[in-house]
Parts: C-alpha cells; sequence; structure tokens
C-alpha cells in the first residue's frame, strides 16, 4: 500500500497505537490537555454569547473558565443552573466532562496497578552490603538457605538475596513454605537471568560478601555456571577487590575452564566427584555418611582456624591434648599451607592456626590443664587387620556409577569384585570402558529390575560384603527416582529379615523429604546428594580455605576418615575418657575424633550413634562392636 492510499483513519489509528504504547503518564498527559480544550471552549463560547444564569450576573473568561472546570470534575455541579443557553453549554461540558474523568480514573487504576505489580516482582535495585548472593535455583537451594540461616543466628542483621528464573512472588511463597521462621535473616528475592549484566546489577554483586552459583536443569548445565562467573568476573563495573564465588560444577572437564576464568575467584565443588567419594567411603565404613554430614552442617560441630599464641613451639600432640572440647585435626601454616594430621612431632610457629572441629569459632580454647588423666592401662595393642577382598553389588546407574567403582579401586585389594545390576541405554558400553580403568575389581553386568523381587533373590546378596543402591537421576525425575530406590530398600530389607545375613547398604536419594519415608527401612546409610552439595556450597561461602581441608578428606591419598573397631585402641569393657583415646590414637599417627555406639546404629534420635567431638573428660565404655572415628593415612 502506497503512501497516498493510506487514510484519514488508518494514521489516526496509528498515532493512537503509538500514544497508547507511551504508557499512562502520556495518556493522563493528553486527557489533561483534551480536559484544558474543552474547558477553555466553553468558556470562550459563554464569553463570546453572554449566556449567563437567570440572575444575571455577567462572567468574565476566568469565571467562565472555573465554572465549566468546576462541571467537568463534578457533574453534580450543573443540577441547579438556570437559562437554557447556560445549561446547553454547560451539558456539553459534563458530558466531556465524564468522558474524560472517567477515562483519566481509569488510566490511573490501571497504572497503579500495574506498577504494584512491577514492584511485587522485584526489578528494583538491593541496596543491602554484606550479603550472601545465591545465583540460580534449583532444589539445592533450601538445604542452603537452612543452614545460612544457622551461620547467621550470631550476626546483627544478616541478608541473604536470591536471583533466579522463577517470579519473585513464586520463589518468596515456596521459601516461605518450606521454611516459615528465617529467624533473623533476612532472605530477598528478584527475578532475573544470573548470565545478564542488568540482572546482575540489580541484586548488587559488588557489595557481597560471598556469591554461590548454583547448575541449572539442562543437558549442559555447567554452560551457565561459566557464563555467569564470566558476568560477575569481567563485569565493566565490578569492584577491584576479588570476589568470593563459590560454584558446583557437574563435569570435571570444565572445572579447569572455570578456574582459569575466574583467576583465584571462585572456588569448585565437582558434585559427581563429591558424591562418588563420599559414596565410596561410606560403602565400607558404615556411620561415614553422618560423620561427614555434622561437619559439613552449621548445627554442631564445624571446622574452624584459630590461632592460639600458648601453642607456639610446641608440638602437634600437645595441641591435641591441650583442649577439652574441640579436636585439632590440623595445621594452617602462616603462609596458608593447610595439612590434615601431620606428624605428632610437628611444631607449631608464631602465626601458625590450629584446624579444629568445635561447636563454634569462640569455644576454641586451651583447656588450662598440664596434664590430661590417660589410663594408659587400658590401650590396647590391637594390630591393624590385613586386607582381604571385598564384593561390592551396585544397584540402579547413573553418571555417578563410574566414579563411585574407580575411588572404590583406590581402597580394595587385588582380587575384589563389582557386581552392578541396572537397565538402560548405553550401561553396556559405560561397563565395558570403566574395566579397562579399574585394576583391583572385577566387574559383572546384569541388566535387569532393580525393583523385581526375583532378580534380588536370584543374586544371592549374603555373597556381598557392601550394597550400593543408586537412583536413576539422569532418565527419571527426582519424586520417581527416588520412589524406585525407595521400592528396592524395602525389599532388601525384607530379604535381610528372612536371610538372617547383615549387609551394609548405602543409599544415594536426591530428595532430603523422602529420607524420613526411607528410615523405615533402616539402611546402614543415607546419601542425600542434593543435600550434601548444598552443605559444602554453604560451609564454602563462609570460609573458601575450608576446601583445602575437604579435598584432604575426601581424597584417597593422604589421610581420610575412618571408622575402626574400638577395641584397635582401647580394651572393651572398660571405662575410659576421650583423652585416653586420643592417646591410643596418637601412637599410631592417627588423630581421634569421634566414636560410634552400635547399639543406635539405627536409631535417628541418637544421631546413629555417631558422637564426633565429644568431651574429652567424659568417660565412656565400649563393646567389641562398637567403632572409633579416626583421621588417619589407611
Amino acid at each position: 500500500m502506497s503512501s497516498k492510499n493510506i487514510s484519514f483513519r488508518q494514521k489516526l489509528r496509528y498515532k493512537f497505537d503509538n500514544l497508547m504504547a507511551k504508557g499512562p503518564i502520556a495518556l493522563i498527559g493528553w486527557l489533561g490537555i483534551l480536559s484544558l480544550v474543552l474547558v477553555v471552549v466553553a468558556a470562550l463560547i459563554l464569553t463570546v454569547t453572554g449566556f449567563t444564569q437567570d440572575d444575571g450576573e455577567t462572567m468574565n473568561f476566568v469565571e467562565a473558565s472555573w465554572k465549566s472546570l468546576m462541571r467537568t470534575l463534578d457533574p453534580g455541579t450543573m443540577g441547579g443552573d438556570t437559562g437554557w443557553g447556560f445549561r446547553i453549554i454547560m451539558l456539553g461540558v459534563t458530558l466531556g466532562g465524564i468522558f474524560i474523568v472517567s477515562t483519566l480514573i481509569g488510566v490511573l487504576a490501571s497504572g497503579i496497578s500495574n506498577k504494584l505489580d512491577e514492584l511485587r516482582k522485584g526489578h528494583s535495585f538491593v541496596v543491602e552490603k554484606g550479603h550472601t548472593l545465591i545465583l540460580g535455583w534449583s532444589e539445592k537451594i533450601f538445604p542452603i538457605i537452612s543452614e545460612l540461616l544457622i551461620a547467621n543466628e550470631n550476626q546483627k542483621n544478616p541478608v541473604i538475596v536470591i536471583l533466579g528464573h522463577p517470579d519473585k512472588v513464586a520463589m518468596e511463597d515456596e521459601i516461605k513454605s518450606r521454611m516459615p521462621d528465617t529467624k533473623n535473616t533476612r532472605v530477598i528475592c528478584r527475578s532475573g537471568s544470573t548470565i545478564d549484566l542488568n540482572d546482575l546489577e540489580i541484586v548488587n554483586p559488588h557489595d557481597s560478601r560471598s556469591i554461590i552459583i548454583l547448575t541449572q536443569d539442562g543437558n549442559d548445565p555447567d554452560i551457565s555456571v561459566i557464563k555467569t562467573i564470566l558476568a560477575l568476573t569481567n563485569n565493566p563495573n565490578r569492584r577491584s577487590e576479588p570476589y568470593h564465588i563459590v560454584a558446583e560444577i557437574s563435569d570435571n572437564k570444565n572445572k579447569e575452564v572455570a578456574e582459569m576464568i575466574a583467576s583465584g575467584e571462585v572456588t569448585l565443588v565437582h558434585t559427581e566427584d563429591l558424591i562418588s567419594r563420599v559414596i565410596a567411603q561410606s560403602c565400607r565404613q558404615s556411620g561415614l555418611s553422618v560423620v561427614y554430614t555434622e561437619l559439613l552442617d552449621f548445627d554442631g560441630d564445624e571446622i574452624y582456624f584459630e590461632e592460639e599464641p600458648g601453642l607456639v613451639g610446641k608440638t602437634f600432640k600437645d595441641a591435641v591434648m591441650s583442649y577439652e572440647d574441640s579436636t585439632i585435626i590440623g595445621i594452617r601454616k602462616k603462609d596458608g599451607r593447610i595439612t590434615i594430621n601431620p606428624p605428632m612431632d610437628t611444631k607449631f610457629e608464631s602465626g601458625d592456626k590450629v584446624v579444629a572441629i568445635s561447636k563454634d569459632d569462640d569455644t576454641i580454647k586451651l583447656s588450662g590443664s598440664t596434664s590430661a588423666e590417660i589410663n594408659t592401662a587400658a590401650i590396647s595393642s590391637g594390630m591393624p587387620q590385613k586386607a582381604e577382598v571385598e564384593h561390592t553389588l551396585i544397584l540402579g546407574w547413573n553418571s555417578k556409577a563410574c566414579s563411585i567403582a574407580r575411588e572404590l579401586d583406590n581402597y580394595l585389594p587385588a582380587g575384589s569384585t563389582l557386581t552392578v545390576v541396572a537397565e538402560g541405554d548405553g550401561i553396556n558400553v559405560q561397563v565395558k570402558e570403566l574395566s579397562s580403568k579399574i585394576k583391583n575389581q572385577k566387574i559383572d553386568l546384569k541388566e535387569g529390575n532393580i525393583c523385581d523381587r526375583t532378580l534380588l533373590d536370584s543374586l544371592r546378596l549374603e555373597q556381598f560384603n557392601h550394597i550400593i543402591l543408586l537412583c536413576y537421576s539422569d532418565i527419571m525425575p527426582e519424586q520417581e527416582a527416588d520412589s524406585k530406590t525407595l521400592i528396592t530398600l524395602l525389599h532388601l530389607r525384607n530379604i535381610e529379615e528372612k536371610t538372617g545375613h547383615d549387609f551394609t547398604i548405602v543409599s544415594e536419594m536426591m530428595d532430603i523429604r523422602n529420607k524420613e519415608l526411607a528410615e523405615v527401612t533402616e539402611a546402614d546409610d543415607f546419601i542425600i546428594s542434593n543435600k550434601l552439595i548444598s552443605l559444602m556450597l554453604s560451609q564454602l561461602s563462609e570460609n573458601k580455605d575450608l576446601k583445602a581441608v575437604f579435598d584432604d578428606l575426601f581424597d584417597a591419598d593422604g589421610s581420610e576418615i575412618y571408622v575402626k573397631p574400638a577395641t584397635d585402641y582401647v580394651n572393651a569393657g572398660t571405662p575410659v575418657n576421650f583423652y585416653t583415646l586420643c592417646e591410643s590414637a596418637a601412637r599410631k599417627g592417627e588423630i581421634a575424633i569421634g566414636y560410634r555406639i552400635n547399639e543406635f546404629s539405627h536409631n535417628v534420635d541418637k544421631a546413629y550413634g555417631v558422637s564426633v567431638n565429644p568431651k574429652k573428660s567424659d568417660m565412656v565404655t565400649f563393646t567389641d562392636k562398637d567403632k572409633l572415628i579416626v583421621i588417619a593415612e589407611d
């Protein structure tokens, strides 16, 4: 259509559409101008024609304008008018006023409503300082918030700011339903993209204390994490001081890229590696997952760094025996190097800090006692047993299965076996590839449904030392995968009751809310993947130096946490204090950090019998089934 064929009506409609697109302010302005034109025209007519009311009062232009304006704003004003000429003019003004004012009220109401909705959606700039910033939204965010609420209890006016893709109101409602009481912490939500510079500016990362980046759902979740790190560190408006960024990464191949672009500002948690190591270690040592959870969460005992001038010149063993309410597990040298379970004769120098397990940083205090009461007669001379081949069964499959098998291979003697029972595409190829990468285990794959009771009975479960139950998190929704795990657990416990054979079961679940349902199965350990990752991210957001500590504890090289027979350290049936246990462990080059009472191994209210960092003067009597929790090299 050429410009010559465009009608006046089309031009007028186009102008009107452009006017509407400018929003309420433009409409209010044009309605105001229209009202002014109506008032001025009516006043001019009255002035020119000389129409007045029957009282004969003459009106100048100003007076006529005022009367027209009053009838525009209030139609009831014309009820007492007299004189038909005057009435007709005022009737026209009033009708015009009704149209204009009603439209104005509608525009104002709509504009205010839209503005309130916009404000509720959260697009305003966050003016907080020293806040914890969480970028991303997933199920992991709820345990993270729960942990930060506990960590913030002794802080003044703490704030958590969240930038996620859901609607702000939806995020706030879900947080409120999961955590009705946020204690002294304010939780502020903003909706937006974590890789958009404009959205990032809204949550004020430049004044944050720490930043946690969560992976998003998708085929390649690490891409969003890497892009978010880039958006933060390469922002032209970024602060000059380094950021304290903690991010989760799913694929180890992306770890080096993420570390490279962040220039030392980011601490990465490799989720698959973390869960694989915990599962591999826990399946061989029942109760170990409870110990890890105790160290990782903020409710109970955690790991702290504290400088103690009174230890300068003393040995590490002296430090171990010098604290009543804290357990010393390592040294942080003044140059930043951290060593867990150093040689007992290692001496403290000025500026060194102890790495301690304690209830809080203000509870790490020297006992003041010059010598601990040690019952040397109760110390056992038990020797470590020779490693025997072990037979492990993995039920189910996900991306962590291969990592678990490789991690197990670091602890098992040659001749051990690994049986995998699972179903799914490509498992044959993965198992074949895995066989070429491990040296101490022989792998046998049986394809089938792990919920099939007939299949489970045919496996002769009594031949296995350990059973690992993995959820199908890669191919099933979270709740469906956990349901399959729960059904399999019920079958396993029923088989155990019927056969009378005890075997350790380590079960992986995704949603922490399903753990309570699964506790009826009395599995030895529950590995709640999302929770463990959330706990690690929360801890590192408070202190990034903890990364070196956890790397050492989770790594097969160096010192790890072991759950060993208590009779290897003290005689059964003899009451001893924890100082005696520390002394016995120190003689072996190990650190005692707690114990597990077998009687309560399935009692959730007793923390499954696990006690970490007990008061050293308290007495305890062990049976031959109880365990001591130590940090040792093997």
